[in-house]
């Protein structure tokens, strides 16, 4: 047995001391289609797939790598492969971030995906100190954890047959890679290990977001998500604090034209703007464009999207032309669903608990720990 096999098994060996929902393991997209990567570690053990994923070749080390994508498959050194699985004792760096436990790189569809499969616990720590930090209160970071483990468990069972549960990004949750010990991430993660929230007994979307503006959102308007009792929108006073709780934007038309452009819509140059129906807490449901070649009505995420999601932080605005730009004016960061992490943040500075935080951005969840696996 090899060093790495040896150390491999005694921590499988350690594992199955541990509760049964600590044990699980979930897969992660670190990209979800590439065409070029670079991994890099020390003495990284590298299994290669032949013809077919379940076709292995013998292991080889390295400590760099660089996989291309053919069109048909993974190229290594002249090789080609269906798929790459990397382990290492220590982490393994991808586009400047290092990885703990295993990385592995996937054929799909006109692409290459990056995929981390690590335990579920030490995937939470990475989205905990992505999502809200290390310097927030304790019982804000558990009340992110319990959400944060309840939407990765969701997304596990219901994306159980694919070749990842779910992406590392904002379209899903954000994740830091690897996290040392003693970090106030690891802390939240292990004061509430294995805890989650149900809806009449099952896993549920727990839905979160940076900052909510003073309102929460129905998922219905959002994300044309079926009802669901326990993601109903309630008043945020807790983030007024919030540096994200009003924002301004201004944007040049010509440029919101070319956006639009790039996602196939073409209203020549863009000469009005306005918000055409919006929900009970002012959001942005639909969002119509007027231009020299014709008009288009958008709905209010699909707009927030082209635009980009990181520029116009929410769909809580106000929008005037002014000559050659459009002005917003709005509030709040996110989609608005769920948990607001300032609020969190808020209301664990005035004392409450993660409980209590939990109790009432998700009205009527219960919460318990995860089935074994």
């Amino acid at each position: 047995m090899t060093g790495l096999s040896a150390v491999l098994a005694l921590a499988a060996a350690a594992a199955l001391a541990l509760p049964a929902w600590a044990s699980g393991t979930i897969r992660v997209a670190l990209v979800e289609s590439t065409r070029a990567v670079d991994l890099r570690g020390t003495d990284v053990e590298v299994i290669e797939f032949g013809p077919c994923e379940t076709c292995a070749r013998p292991a080889w080390r390295t400590d760099v790598l660089r996989a291309t994508w053919t069109g048909t498959a993974i190229d290594v050194d002249g090789r080609p492969a269906a798929a790459l699985r990397l382990r290492s004792l220590r982490p393994i760096r991808v586009g400047g971030r290092e990885y703990p436990a295993t990385v592995e790189v996937v054929r799909m569809p006109g692409g290459m995906a990056i995929v981390n499969e690590l335990p579920l616990e030490e995937y939470l720590a990475g989205v905990v100190r992505a999502e809200a930090g290390e310097r927030w209160p304790v019982e804000a970071l558990r009340a992110v954890a319990i959400a944060a483990r309840t939407y990765a468990a969701y997304h596990r069972q219901l994306n159980a047959g694919k070749a990842y549960h779910i992406v590392a990004s904002t379209a899903h949750q954000q994740y830091a890679g690897r996290v040392a010990a003693g970090s106030p991430a690891w802390g939240a993660v292990l004061d509430t290990s294995g805890q989650v929230l149900r809806w009449e007994g099952e896993l549920f979307t727990a839905f979160y977001h940076t900052e909510s503006g003073g309102y929460t959102e129905d998922p219905r308007t959002v994300f044309a998500a079926p009802n669901m009792p326990a993601l109903r929108p309630v008043v945020c006073p807790f983030s007024a604090g919030s540096p994200h709780f009003y924002w301004n934007l201004d944007l040049r038309l010509a440029d919101l034209g070319e956006l639009l452009r790039r996602n196939g819509i073409d209203v020549g140059a863009v000469t009005a703007i306005e918000v055409a129906e919006r929900t009970p807490s002012l959001r942005a449901v639909a969002v119509a464009l007027r231009g020299t070649r014709g008009a288009v009505r958008l709905r209010g995420n699909d707009f927030r999207r082209i635009v980009g999601y990181d520029t116009l932080k929410s769909t809580l605005f106000a929008v005037a032309v002014d000559g050659t730009t459009a002005r917003f004016s709005g509030r709040g960061y996110g989609h608005g669903v769920g948990l607001c992490q300032w609020g969190a943040k808020g209301m664990a500075e005035q004392g409450y608990t993660a409980r209590q935080i939990l109790e009432y951005y998700y009205p009527g969840a219960v919460l318990g720990l995860l089935d074994p696996r």
